[in-house]
């Protein structure tokens, strides 16, 4: 919106040529969204507080501790959408394909993690809705955005799977591309979901892999940085950095209201959507096995609650005292802050990681 505007008014004044740049725009979207969040943000706490039966209701079968936490808001997730999406319509280019692309899935699947939200502060059901209509909804939603992808792809390396570290590999996928950017976009949805149990758990490596994604998004899009780097290029990929900014400025705002102990709860309305975005940025820019490492914290909670399920099936032992892994940690003693803030450090040290798979080709 302002970007268009921006563009016409060049031909009065050459200075907002500034605009045209992705960094700029990038850092304004972020400034933005961070802006808005902290901004809204004691207006939607209270607004949520006055919810029906006054927040989120906790299940009985989780840590002891957590039972205190009852009341406390939650669906904050809608302030994060908010401001992502009212800062990426100001300063994205609107364009763009994988701008509508990911702000529809951002979008499509707020609205799954909205109605669950509703259903338990409503029903006072900490389970929501049931999981079947919850993955059905949600494979609707994340199938239309894989076929979007795989039908307006415009390039070979549009729908190329490439290794990291392993430069001269890149495998053709054809129809399977629409399978891998499916189960992205699902997976990490629920992965994100898995990780959102504690304050601020979730959106600080959310903020990180985003600020990680931002930085394959740019060289993705730069035929010269993409060549150099020997990385695939998509020719509009870009623009994405505008949304990576802007989830990093949200999130940070956010993150005001949600560090320990925290005032508002994202809830699935934010973890499902920032969840599914990071997953179609990844497919987008080519990068589905370089989120899997930054994004390493995810794939930790979900593997845990894999492997916990399939243990107690197949042997009727438990491998962990409690998933997701973080409850583990914390029926072992550990005081909630320091679970926190040592899966922050994991998420740091993945991400560069991952940053890191840029040389090492």
């Amino acid at each position: 919106m302002l970007y268009e505007l921006a563009q016409w008014l060049q031909g009065i004044d050459r200075a907002f040529a500034l605009f045209g740049y992705i960094t700029f725009r990038a850092i304004l979207a972020a400034l933005t969204a961070m802006a808005l969040s902290l901004w809204l943000g004691p207006l939607v706490i209270r607004r949520l507080a006055s919810l029906k039966a006054g927040g989120q209701p906790i299940r009985v079968d989780g840590p002891q501790s957590h039972l205190a936490k009852a009341g406390t808001p939650t669906m904050g997730g809608a302030l994060i959408l908010l401001a992502v999406a009212s800062s990426t319509l100001l300063w994205a280019d609107l364009g763009n394909r994988y701008v509508w692309v990911v702000l529809a899935v951002l979008l499509s699947f707020g609205a799954i993690g909205w109605y669950d939200d509703w259903l338990k502060i409503v029903r006072r059901d900490p389970n929501g809705m049931k999981s079947r209509w919850k993955y059905a909804l949600q494979s609707v939603f994340g199938l239309a955005a894989a076929l979007a992808l795989f039908l307006s792809a415009d390039h070979a390396s549009n729908t190329t799977l490439y290794l990291p570290l392993l430069k001269d590999v890149a495998i053709p996928l054809g129809g399977m591309f629409v399978v891998i950017a499916y189960f992205w976009i699902v997976g990490f949805s629920n992965a994100v979901n898995l990780t959102d149990g504690l304050d601020g758990l979730a959106i600080m490596p959310t903020v990180l892999v985003a600020g990680g994604l931002a930085v394959f998004a740019y060289a993705s899009g730069h035929a010269g940085f993409s060549q150099y780097l020997q990385i695939p290029i998509v020719p509009g990929a870009g623009e994405l950095v505008i949304i990576c900014a802007a989830i990093g400025g949200a999130g940070l705002g956010f993150l005001w209201f949600n560090t320990y102990p925290a005032m508002v709860f994202m809830g699935d309305i934010g973890a499902l959507a920032l969840g599914a975005a990071l997953g179609a940025i990844a497919v987008i820019v080519r990068q589905e096995l370089v989120l899997v490492v930054m994004g390493g914290i995810f794939v930790l909670e979900t593997v845990s609650v894999m492997l916990q399920v399939a243990s107690f099936k197949l042997t009727g032992r438990r491998i962990f005292r409690m998933a997701p892994i973080h409850h583990h940690f914390e029926l072992k003693g550990w005081p909630e802050p320091r679970v926190i803030v040592r899966f922050w450090i994991i998420s740091v040290m993945l991400v560069l990681i991952g940053l890191a798979t840029l040389k090492v080709r």
